[in-house]
């Protein structure tokens, strides 16, 4: 059996004539090319170093991972399938929509982990071989722990490429891209995110025995190389790599004073809010499925907000990161006030700056919690968990399987709980020691 595949939903194509158009220079993200001068931010992976400033990066980090838990717990629990974006069930679409930021946000601050650890060792040739090692250890993760936590399924006969594997390989080209000049660096980014759509029109069917490859490159699809194997292409990574690129690139505004620094995040992220409703209200350039009037006006919100994330679109990157870099302005502004807040409200601030300090940890265990929890609950309430070992367990839920939206959030509170406990006991472990092993997780 050949590699072929097919991921559903597929977008929705644009009339030929406005997949012709000429590409709109919108402002998103475009004042990233102006950066120079390093700078440093915690890191996947490593040591943060302590500081208000890093204590509102932390805590966006943090609090992208907890939406994440939310997506991934209505996977396994709710009725829906995988990817709901009917605009007319407006409170399942925006329990979906909201999780959005997660994926790029995180992949963003990966790139952002790299300046921290570039300003650490001040050698270009460090920083590469640290890159690489570290890339090479996420992919390889995503295809072993990580894909067992997805499945509990043994044999290696089903292997996901998602947003561990697409942040590693992304490293892995970082480590290449360093040794240029950082505008060239930024300008490798801005061109992935902003042009890739120029690609929309290759399709792996038109390129032959090479097509499988790129569903790794830009088209997703599930795929099926040979008889018992089925791969899953979900993370094309021409957007992701240059995504991590412009977090990479955004370093040396940190650097620069508080006020001057929140003034350039301000700047950044309005530009890319605004470049975001040009280009989407053009309907002629940055995303495959165009929005349309529906004839409820909330409808139509959300029709307009329903942009394509397999592969990320430049409206779907512009839509999500200018807020969070408008939200990280806010964040860097008010830093200060985490660790001096008391009471409930201080002490959910310090949970999420601690769940934002300990990433990859925080990602595979809630994983690995989400999906036992969903083996003793269907074991429970219909008596059959069989389909929780296969393959694609999210993707085989039984019909009539699945609670209320209600009931998932509140599975995701509890999660949230659970995992907080063990994400605070290894924060304190990463701040006293500093084993090389513990740079890994």
């Amino acid at each position: 059996m050949g590699w072929h595949g097919t991921l559903e939903p597929r977008p929705v194509r644009p009339p030929a004539a406005a997949r012709a158009a000429s590409t709109p220079m919108n402002g998103t993200l475009s004042a990233l090319a102006a950066t120079a001068a390093p700078t440093s931010i915690e890191g996947i992976g490593q040591p943060p170093r302590r500081g208000a400033r890093l204590d509102g990066i932390d805590f966006l980090r943090g609090l992208v991972m907890i939406i994440m838990v939310l997506d991934h717990t209505r996977d396994y629990f709710g009725a829906s399938a995988v990817n709901p974006r009917d605009v007319h069930e407006p409170a399942l679409f925006l329990t979906r929509w909201v999780t959005h930021f997660c994926a790029p946000v995180f992949v963003f601050l990966a790139g952002m982990s790299a300046q921290l650890y570039g300003e650490r060792v001040a050698s270009r040739v460090a920083l590469s071989r640290y890159l690489a090692t570290r890339g090479l250890w996420l992919a390889a993760l995503e295809l072993t722990i990580v894909r067992f936590g997805w499945t509990f399924h043994p044999a290696p006969d089903v292997l996901f490429f998602q947003v561990i594997w697409a942040i590693g390989v992304s490293m892995l080209v970082l480590a290449a891209l360093v040794f240029m000049p950082r505008a060239a660096i930024v300008g490798v980014g801005l061109g992935l995110v902003i042009g890739h759509h120029l690609l929309d029109g290759v399709v792996a069917a038109d390129l032959g025995p090479a097509g499988w490859l790129w569903h790794f490159v830009h088209e997703p699809a599930l795929l099926h190389p040979s008889a018992g194997l089925t791969v899953l292409a979900l993370y094309p990574l021409v957007p992701w790599i240059g995504v991590l690129a412009l977090g990479y690139g955004l370093g040396p505004v940190l650097a620069l004073d508080p006020k001057e620094r929140q003034r350039w995040l301000r700047g950044i992220g309005l530009a890319a809010c605004c470049g975001f409703v040009l280009l989407r209200a053009s309907n002629l350039y940055g995303d495959p499925t165009p929005w349309s009037v529906e004839p409820e006006l909330w409808a139509t919100v959300l029709s307009f907000v329903n942009c394509e994330k397999y592969p990320p679109s430049l409206s779907f990157l512009s839509m999500t990161l200018g807020p969070a870099l408008l939200a990280l302005a806010h964040l860097d502004a008010r830093a200060t006030s985490v660790a001096a807040s008391s009471g409930l409200l201080g002490r959910a601030k310090r949970a999420v700056v601690t769940i934002g300090r300990v990433p990859l940890f925080f990602y595979v265990s809630h994983i690995y919690l989400i999906h036992l929890v969903a083996v003793v609950a269907a074991t429970l309430t219909t008596g059959d968990a069989g389909w929780l070992f296969e393959a694609l367990p999210p993707m085989s839920k039984p019909s009539g399987y699945g609670v209320s939206l209600a009931t998932v959030y509140a599975f995701w509170v509890a999660f949230i709980a659970l995992l907080y406990v063990p994400s605070r006991s290894f924060a304190a472990l990463k701040a006293r020691r500093r084993d090389w092993w513990l740079s890994y997780l």
